[in-house]
């Protein structure tokens, strides 16, 4: 093997169509930074990194609002909690953020993902389906599948409203009354909220932040992975919240509960 054929091989090595970087130059998805700083904002800037191309600023403004709604639920939030107990440890800012954000799975946080699927699923059953029968399909595949509690539906605080899911719903109506989205993912995500509470004995149940967030992702476009991947984002933003002020407020080795409150023993 020549040595052109090795430096070749060595480069291709990280191949990539994101960033293309050599002394004195950075270019973002084929954009020179300097038109990229002070010229758009920080959601167009996270849709050009992992789409390739730049939304309008409706599109990003509508991705924000997503982002926006995502950021803190406060401590008793797993992944808050766990950043703040990090915080009392010792360990640096960037190690808090990893500790929260790796709490994030598919109960807590990353469930978006999965309710993205679910509502894919159904736009896809449209196509032969009349609305009503795509989502009680697209529900009996996904109880078949993952069991009975469904992603993106319920919660144990807000009931039966999680006030920021009539709010991002809102924003949707509204970019899709300005043609910039379809509308159609916010009539799943209506359609499987009144099934799944009619499937209650219509009990009511609330549309939470990962069904609504979801909702957004979908109408723009997104796979379902980059729902878990942009909650993250947004959810960081809180986590460094917490664990910065955890930090200034100090305190040691902090667990779950107060050293007052142990455990219940119980021998199996």
């Amino acid at each position: 093997m020549n040595d052109k054929q090795d430096n070749y091989d060595v480069r291709n090595w990280w191949r990539n169509s994101i960033i293309d970087m050599e002394p004195g130059k950075i270019n973002l998805r084929g954009h020179p930074i300097d038109k990229l700083i002070g010229k758009v904002s920080f959601p167009q800037m996270i849709w050009l990194m992992v789409r390739g191309e730049l939304p309008s600023e409706a599109e990003a403004k509508l991705l924000e609002c997503a982002l926006v709604a995502g950021v803190d639920h406060g401590p008793q939030a797993p992944s808050i909690a766990a950043a703040r107990m990090a915080a009392t440890c010792g360990v640096d800012l960037n190690n808090i953020m990893a500790t929260g954000v790796n709490m994030l799975g598919d109960v807590h946080g990353g469930a978006g993902e999965q309710c993205a699927e679910l509502y894919y699923n159904i736009a896809n059953r449209i196509e032969n389906e009349t609305i009503e029968d795509a989502v009680t399909q697209g529900l009996n595949e996904w109880r078949n599948k993952y069991g009975k509690i469904i992603s993106g539906f319920g919660h144990r605080f807000h009931k039966p409203v999680d006030p920021r899911a009539p709010l991002l719903m809102a924003k949707v109506r509204e970019a899709a009354k300005n043609k910039i989205v379809s509308g159609v993912y916010a009539d799943i995500g209506e359609m499987v909220q009144k099934e799944i509470s009619k499937q209650r004995g219509d009990i009511p149940i609330a549309m939470n932040i990962d069904g609504a967030t979801a909702v957004i992702f979908c109408e723009l476009g997104f796979p379902p992975p980059l729902s878990r991947g942009l909650f993250c984002l947004s959810r960081s933003v809180g986590i460094l919240a917490h664990g910065w002020e955890q930090m200034e407020m100090g305190g040691r080795n902090k667990g779950p509960m107060p050293p007052s409150f142990l455990p219940i023993y119980k021998p199996q």
